[in-house]
C-alpha cells in the first residue's frame, strides 16, 4: 500500500496546506491523477497521485498544513 507524501515543488518549500481533496475514501485513483490541491508559499498546485489504486484514509484534513515529507 503507497502511502500519499507531501510533495516538495521547489528548493525553498518546507510546507503546504491541503486546500481540497478531489477525491474522498474509497475512491479509484489512477497514476499522475490530481487528487489533491496544495496551497505552497509560491503558488497552488494539483498533487498528481503517485500510483494506482484505492484512496483508502485520509489523514490531513483540508486546510491543514503540513511539512514536506521525503
Amino acid at each position: 500500500m503507497a502511502e500519499v507524501r507531501m510533495p516538495k515543488m521547489g528548493d525553498g518549500m518546507e510546507e503546504g496546506t491541503i486546500l481540497r481533496w478531489m477525491k474522498r475514501e474509497g475512491d479509484t485513483v489512477a497514476a499522475d491523477e490530481p487528487i489533491a490541491e496544495i496551497e505552497t508559499d509560491k503558488a497552488n498546485v494539483e498533487m498528481p497521485a503517485e500510483e494506482s489504486g484505492t484512496l483508502t484514509k485520509i489523514i490531513v484534513q483540508e486546510g491543514e498544513t503540513v511539512r514536506w515529507a521525503l
